[in-house]
């Protein structure tokens, strides 16, 4: 019997095989789950299929967290699968490339509203919309990243995102905590992912941990993804409005 044998995990934010999301799925089946993925659109439709059928995913299902309707149909896909969900695991964010590679002074109200909305709205969004399908024993995750809470080169107004993200993990964490229900975030280090990609200073970043990190190499994917069982699992049930660090312990470092 795995960790989270029959347990109903819900993936948000899937690209590719590259993805943290990825690592995270493919941990968690290995455990016994049931996997639900999300995609974004027609074109990631095509790379997400045929990792869910590697996988043996359950379902897959259109997901644009700026679209309102994708809020309601994910609810009726889950509902008509599932009837209930156990575990939800939040792998999306998203800010303009213009507003990573200028100073942050020169960030655009749309690309701020953007990159909230997107990277961090969301989590509410999806917890708004799903919460009476939650089993009174769910976990909630999202991913977030050390720029939330420490100036890093080039992450701009997608660190001002992760704040907002972790802010709101802690309010939902609070809301529904009388349910038994967790909600946490896994900071990961580095990885080159399809979403990092348009990060500036992210060779820089990855050399760094590499080079300075206690561990002295980065994380993987799969690192991430065990992390990701253990707050899905009973193992963490006294864990919750909390952040957890998976990056080789760079975080701990001073200047």
């Amino acid at each position: 019997m795995g960790l989270l044998q029959d347990k109903k995990v819900l993936i948000l934010g899937l690209a590719n095989d590259k993805s943290i999301a990825w690592g995270i799925a493919k941990q968690m089946k290995e455990q016994g789950a049931r996997i639900g993925l999300s995609y974004l659109n027609e074109a990631l439709q095509k790379r997400v299929e045929p990792l869910a059928q590697e996988l043996g995913a359950d379902f897959t299902f259109e997901m644009d967290v700026t679209v309102d309707e994708h809020y309601e149909d994910m609810k009726k896909v889950v509902e008509k699968e599932w009837g209930s969900v156990d575990v939800i695991v939040h792998s999306l964010a998203f800010a303009d490339k213009t507003d990573l590679k200028a100073g942050f002074t020169q960030t655009s109200r749309n690309g701020f509203k953007m990159a909230c909305d997107i990277s961090a709205f969301s989590l509410v969004g999806v917890t708004q919309a799903l919460q009476e399908l939650l089993s009174d024993d769910a976990s909630i995750m999202a991913l977030t990243y050390h720029g939330s809470v420490k100036v890093l080169n080039g992450y701009n107004v997608m660190g001002v995102a992760k704040a907002a993200l972790e802010a709101s993990m802690r309010y939902l964490a609070d809301d529904l905590g009388p349910r038994g229900i967790r909600v946490n975030c896994i900071s990961a280090g580095p990885i080159r992912t399809l979403a990092a990609s348009g990060v500036p200073g992210l060779k820089q970043f990855l050399k760094d941990v590499e080079e300075k990190a206690p561990l002295r190499r980065n994380v993987t994917q799969d690192e991430v993804g065990g992390t990701a069982v253990y707050l899905g699992s009973k193992l963490s049930n006294g864990v919750t409005g909390q952040v957890l660090y998976v990056d080789s312990g760079i975080s701990i470092l001073g200047a």
